[in-house]
């Protein structure tokens, strides 16, 4: 091990032992960030030039969907489930409005991750933990840490919600009650989101709920602190989700970016929409018909950011259920391009490989 690889691992040792996160870090009122949060320049977002923002946004407009009536209104339906089609195409992403979760649940799920992060070190240290794949409730800085090329200027905690809930008391009490009402609403509404898609697929509206889609329910908030030096890093590096299905909620702050037609694409935070985005484990199973497109979070001096993903995958949990392109939607000139898999082998290769900003899924090619 050369002696820059060797210092590198001591400083992410130290870093991880204190157990306080980059807020820890941000808290000590550092000017400087610490070098293992500076991205290599290829990585990092490049300041954007006179004009490119504003042409971005004029020549993409992010799909926005309208849920409301969908289910009663054969019409309204149709025109949701064409959009859905089309967004998971070509975009990979869609909003949702009218989706049925209030306001008041929005803001307080939001309020609960804030109020987790901000609470007593001491307190919060109690659930640091990488132990993932045992523990229902785990708060970390960077799943990858120690295999990713840079660490990211993001804390996290995640939480197993499906299909197999934690008791509530392992839940922390800041964002106890609200992270048991915000599950059960989000589990509605994916249910919903993969009849849509399976309509859109040309499948029975019951397909991807039956193949067991919806089963397990990961619900991560992210915490970005502000950061004096944003330009030299990430809140979370280039990546695709390693699930079916990802709903996102975020503050207004912004700063999440996907990749489209080779551009980088704001997503503009709309009040009381929710981010949908495609995931690998969805784009195997459709043989590639729907994307899984990889995004970024920038790092930010306003912070701090809050976001909750919901990721919809069992990932480590035992489950006998494997996964392959759907046959339904196969045939001599769409023949299968990836091998059955359980989900747990796929995570455990993705959290392996770390956020290198390459996909997952060539691995799993037949």
């Amino acid at each position: 091990m050369s002696n820059k690889s060797s210092d590198r691992e001591v400083e992410l040792r130290a870093f991880d032992e204190t157990k306080l996160g980059v807020k820890g870090i941000v808290d000590a009122g550092v000017t400087t960030i610490p070098s293992i949060f500076i991205h290599p320049i290829s990585k990092r977002a490049q300041p954007p030039k006179t004009n490119t923002t504003n042409d971005v946004a004029s020549r993409f407009r992010f799909p926005i969907i309208d849920l409301s009536a969908s289910e009663n209104d054969s019409e309204l339906r149709k025109k949701a489930i064409e959009e859905i089609l089309e967004a998971s195409k070509t975009w990979g992403f869609f909003q949702v409005v009218n989706h049925e979760i209030s306001d008041r649940v929005l803001e307080e799920m939001l309020q609960g991750v804030r109020d987790f992060f901000e609470q007593g070190d001491e307190v919060k240290k109690y659930y640091y933990s990488r132990d993932f794949a045992n523990k229902r409730f785990t708060y970390l800085s960077n799943v990858d840490l120690y295999t990713g090329p840079a660490a990211n200027w993001r804390d996290s905690f995640g939480c197993r919600m499906a299909p197999h809930p934690p008791h509530p008391d392992e839940l922390p009490p800041p964002c106890r009650k609200i992270l048991i009402e915000y599950s059960s609403q989000v589990m509605k509404l994916v249910k919903m989101l993969f009849e849509l898609l399976s309509e859109a697929l040309g499948l029975q509206k019951n397909h991807l709920n039956d193949m067991g889609c919806a089963e397990g329910l990961n619900v991560s908030g992210h915490y970005y602190p502000a950061c004096p030096q944003p330009e030299l890093t990430m809140g979370i590096s280039k990546h695709a989700d390693n699930a079916f299905l990802t709903i996102l909620l975020q503050d207004q702050i912004g700063g999440l970016q996907i990749l489209h037609q080779n551009e980088w694409v704001d997503v503009p935070p709309t009040p009381g929409a929710l981010v949908i985005n495609i995931g690998d484990l969805l784009q195997l199973v459709t043989n590639d018909l729907f994307k899984s497109v990889e995004h970024r979070a920038l790092a930010n001096c306003k912070g701090p950011r809050i976001s909750v993903a919901s990721f919809f995958s069992t990932y480590f949990q035992e489950t006998p259920r494997r996964f392959a392109p759907i046959k339904e939607l196969l045939c001599d000139s769409n023949p299968p391009k990836y091998r059955e898999i359980t989900v747990k082998e796929y995570i455990s290769y993705f959290i392996n490989k770390g956020h290198d900003g390459t996909s997952a899924l060539p691995h799993f090619k037949i």
